[in-house]
């Protein structure tokens, strides 16, 4: 979510295309929820608890180890003037990056695309030219929108049946939008979809589009639609969101979001990096 032009977003590109070739870009069958439902067994295998459905608006005060997977806001809001001065001046400026704009579909077939090779991809990147990925990342970052955005799309089911009905498919796309953009880009994306699989507009059934907003709405960790956890410019690299990466003023609390290294991800890093912090401090 950086332009082509800023570093270290190549690094980024590096990184994905070797884990690409050396693993796959793999989905969890039957949904995203399986690989959260495999976490959460072998949590409760270890004797651990989960509570859900629960609004956190205060951190305990019992002393008791808080591992925070919140934004540097949130964790201002929920300490409640609890921070030092400098610590949560620090937090509140933390910088977030583009927002996104995602759509999710049912689809009655496959999508037609027209080379081959997307029709075999679990993940297809739509840009057309270097050029206009460039500009539709500069133009997010710019606090703009381009008629031909860069569509990050999934098309699962074709891997994967079991996510709809016999002879269906559903598939998803976001492309990146200003932070907090309040633009519907549903027609720019199925267009840009259109461009490279004719006759795709033609199969959707139903779908379903959440910008920014709605994406924020739904988790207040996701400031303006930012799906990184805050901005990954060399600024904030390393210092995600201070040089004290996971600790904390507060004592036993740690952060463990994508707004410490080494950022948004399906990986864990964060996570385990703020407990190996914690267990350290703990002796």
């Amino acid at each position: 979510m950086l332009p082509l032009e800023r570093r270290p977003s190549a690094g980024f590109g590096l990184a994905l295309a070797v884990m690409g070739h050396a693993v796959g870009w793999p989905v969890s069958r039957g949904g995203a929820s399986s690989l959260a439902d495999a976490l959460a067994k072998h949590v409760r295998g270890l004797g651990g608890t989960i509570v859900t459905g629960s609004r956190v608006d205060e951190l305990p005060r019992d002393g008791r180890l808080v591992l925070a997977d919140v934004v540097p806001r949130e964790l201002v809001r929920l300490t409640r003037g609890r921070l030092s001065e400098p610590y949560e001046r620090r937090l509140l400026g933390y910088r977030h990056g583009p927002g996104a704009f995602k759509l999710d579909w049912a689809l009655d077939g496959p999508i037609p695309w027209r080379a081959e090779e997307c029709r075999r991809a679990g993940t297809v990147h739509l840009g057309g030219t270097l050029d206009e990925i460039s500009h539709s990342e500069w133009a997010a970052w710019s606090g703009r929108t381009v008629e031909r955005p860069f569509v990050l799309l999934v098309q699962p089911t074709i891997f994967d049946p079991m996510r709809a009905p016999e002879g269906k498919h559903v598939a998803w796309a976001y492309c990146h939008v200003p932070n907090g953009s309040a633009e519907n880009l549903t027609e720019r994306i199925e267009a840009q979809v259109e461009r490279f699989a004719p006759g795709f507009r033609e199969l959707i059934l139903a779908r379903s589009s959440l910008g920014p907003g709605d994406l924020e709405a739904r988790n207040r960790n996701l400031v303006g639609g930012d799906l990184n956890g805050g901005a990954m410019d060399l600024d904030q690299l390393f210092r995600r969101p201070t040089l004290r990466a996971y600790a904390t003023p507060l004592t036993g609390v740690f952060l463990c979001s994508a707004a410490t290294p080494p950022g948004g991800g399906v990986h864990g890093m964060c996570g385990y990096w703020a407990a190996q912090a914690a267990l350290r401090l703990a002796g």
